[in-house]
């Protein structure tokens, strides 16, 4: 298969050379079954402090995840370890980006994974049957066709189980004997039936704030993980940052040649992190949004404004587009926003204007669209 072709490649694809250059310069510990070492892990995540060779040439390792530097070394430590890790966080977060990076870096393997959904079942959690098969010959091994756990427990690979509080709770508490003892029952096999999970194996989960009561984790299932809260950006300078450099890799793998346009990326990063925190540098009063303000949707607003200008104009994001993409975002989910979207633009938006002119008039002026 073509890589060039693929709209997302998974992360140990994306990032072949720098695993590769990490791997060739670990001197650390690793876990067994580990490709890296804690340490190894960490650096592929949150960068490297200097270039490192790989062969000839020197390779440098960026930093993939940004916020909270622990939170990411106490997941590794915690995957080294007997309990499951749970990433938890408002929608956007980052989440599933993080747990794909940690299995990347830890079983060189992210593609393991389960979503969950009201629709996920146990034979697609652990295993199922070539039922032609099974009718022909029986429940002999061929027969067999084997889920994310399964497969993760054989090679002792991390698998990732996907908004994990979509699933109905009696799939979820499936999971509840083969994280306690590592074993998985075949009842068809009789005293065959039998698996032992590999080491390296364990489960990352991610579920979203918001989903909360929609199937509220068992206590027995909690005690076999550990939770990490992962929180939203809250420095307008370093989402800035994130939407730049998530933006340019879209446009590279989109085929569009685009610069990303700094200015427009400010004024988008400061109304997303405004509007998430309720607060603004002038003071003035904000309304908090009940719509989901993360990094995840600033990224696909200015991607989507980018595209437009792109494809219909001169290549020049227009402030009337970007609002537009705003107000689509933000009216997806609750129509209630709109007033609230209206007096940020008459208040916070309305005194940058005033302070800096420029592209915040531009900003102001687009407000009509706003209906």
């Amino acid at each position: 298969m073509d890589s060039n072709n693929i709209q997302r490649p998974l992360a140990e694809t994306r990032f072949k050379e720098e695993l590769e250059a990490l791997k060739a310069n670990d001197s650390g510990g690793k876990p067994a079954n580990w490709a890296l070492s804690p340490r190894g892990v960490r650096a592929f995540i949150l960068g490297a402090n200097k270039p490192l060779l790989l062969g000839k040439e020197k390779v440098t390792v960026t930093q993939k995840f940004y916020g909270d530097d622990a939170l990411v070394e106490r997941a590794i430590v915690t995957l080294a370890g007997n309990r499951g890790l749970m990433l938890v966080g408002e929608p956007g977060t980052a989440k599933s980006m993080l747990s794909e990076l940690l299995a990347a870096g830890i079983s060189g393997n992210s593609a393991n994974t389960i979503q969950g959904t009201a629709g996920t079942s146990e034979d697609g959690i652990k295993y199922s049957w070539n039922y032609a098969m099974l009718l022909a010959k029986g429940p002999v091994p061929e027969a067999l066709v084997p889920g994310p756990v399964y497969i993760g427990m054989e090679k002792g690979l991390i698998t990732r189980f996907e908004e994990i509080t979509r699933c109905p709770l009696e799939i979820q508490d499936s999971l509840i004997s083969i994280m306690s003892d590592r074993v998985l029952h075949i009842p068809e096999f009789g005293a065959e039936g039998v698996r032992f999970a590999m080491r390296g194996f364990n489960i990352i989960a991610t579920a979203n704030t918001r989903d909360k009561g929609i199937n509220e984790m068992s206590s027995a299932l909690k005690r076999r993980f550990n939770f990490e809260t992962v929180e939203a950006v809250k420095s307008v300078q370093l989402e800035g940052r994130i939407i730049s450099e998530q933006c340019a890799d879209l446009f590279a793998s989109s085929g569009v040649e685009m610069q990303i346009q700094d200015d427009v990326v400010e004024v988008l990063s400061t109304t997303y992190n405004e509007l998430r925190s309720g607060a603004s540098f002038e003071k003035a009063k904000i309304q908090k949004l009940d719509a989901v303000m993360s990094t995840a949707e600033a990224v696909s607003v200015y991607f989507q404004s980018a595209l437009d200008a792109h494809y219909y104009r001169d290549g020049k994001i227009r402030m009337q587009n970007l609002t537009e993409n705003l107000l689509g975002a933000v009216m997806k989910e609750n129509r209630d926003d709109l007033p609230k979207l209206k007096d940020y633009f008459s208040g916070a938006v309305k005194l940058k204007a005033e302070r800096l002119g420029g592209i915040w008039q531009e900003y102001y002026e687009s407000r009509r669209v706003i209906k």
